[in-house]
């Protein structure tokens, strides 16, 4: 029974690490400013989160606020609108490469919505090494299965750390086709709480797509982002600060209209 329990805290904490570099570092921080990294933080993430996640900083950034820009149309990276459920997955990884491409190219498509970012394309992706994290991630799972003498610890390690591809596809398409709309933002994002339960929040789409800079994604009583709470954590930490002052305020909750509930 310890050995199960080990198994399942070591694919937590992987889990949890995995979904704080997007939720927190890349999305509410790089992307939206809606948390402010001290320069050494912010090197460190930019550096260190392609061996973490095996994903680009200015890659993930670019196409997340192509998303913002383009929400649910013809231009979107990965709405279901433009495919299905099932192919979100896919369309976010081919937009995702055509994207790094791009940057890596210098095209002004897409260098123009990142003029703030200013560090390239992590040294990795430009060298087409893509796959060494993986490899990495691949040898120390072998090494704790070797060490506990089981393979499911090893494999609790490295699901845990890959699984950002489908935390991705559970937040892009699910929360752009199933779920409550609290605010009318003109697109097909939705609250969906099965999804920000299993994403630190990042199911409540509609919510975040109203107010992009808040670094708190709930709104209503019910709904819970626990990414927000590892935000206030981090901020005693002394590892990022939280922009207050773009959390929705009293007064816009009073003004929001629930426009549709959707079991």
């Amino acid at each position: 029974m310890e050995y199960y329990i080990l198994c399942a805290v070591i694919f937590a904490v992987a889990y949890a690490i995995n979904a704080t570099y997007i939720s927190v570092f890349y999305h509410r921080g790089l992307t939206h400013g809606a948390v402010t990294l001290p320069s050494r933080v912010r090197d460190f993430v930019v550096a260190s989160g392609p061996w973490v996640m095996g994903i680009d900083a200015k890659t993930w950034c670019t196409m997340h606020r192509l998303h913002h820009r383009h929400s649910d149309d013809e231009k979107d990276p990965h709405s279901p609108l433009n495919s299905s459920i099932p192919r979100v997955i896919v369309e976010q990884l081919r937009s995702y490469e055509r994207i790094m491409r791009g940057l890596a190219a210098g095209k002004k498509q897409y260098t123009s919505e990142v003029p703030d970012l200013d560090f390239q394309v992590h040294w990795i992706y430009r060298k087409k090494l893509w796959w060494v994290p993986y490899a990495l991630h691949l040898a120390i799972s072998v090494a704790l299965s070797v060490a506990f003498g089981g393979w499911l610890i090893g494999f609790a390690f490295y699901s845990g750390m890959v699984t950002h591809p489908i935390q991705g596809w559970m937040v892009n398409a699910f929360g752009h086709s199933m779920g409550y709309q609290t605010f009318d933002n003109q697109d097909n994002s939705r609250n969906n709480n099965i999804v920000s339960w299993l994403v630190m929040g990042e199911g409540y789409q509609n919510n975040h797509h109203k107010h992009p800079r808040s670094p708190k994604f709930s709104y209503r009583w019910f709904e819970v982002d626990y990414g927000y709470t590892v935000c206030q954590v981090l901020q005693l930490l002394g590892v990022l600060k939280i922009e207050k002052e773009h959390i929705i305020h009293v007064a816009e909750k009073r003004e929001a209209t629930l426009v549709e509930n959707v079991a």
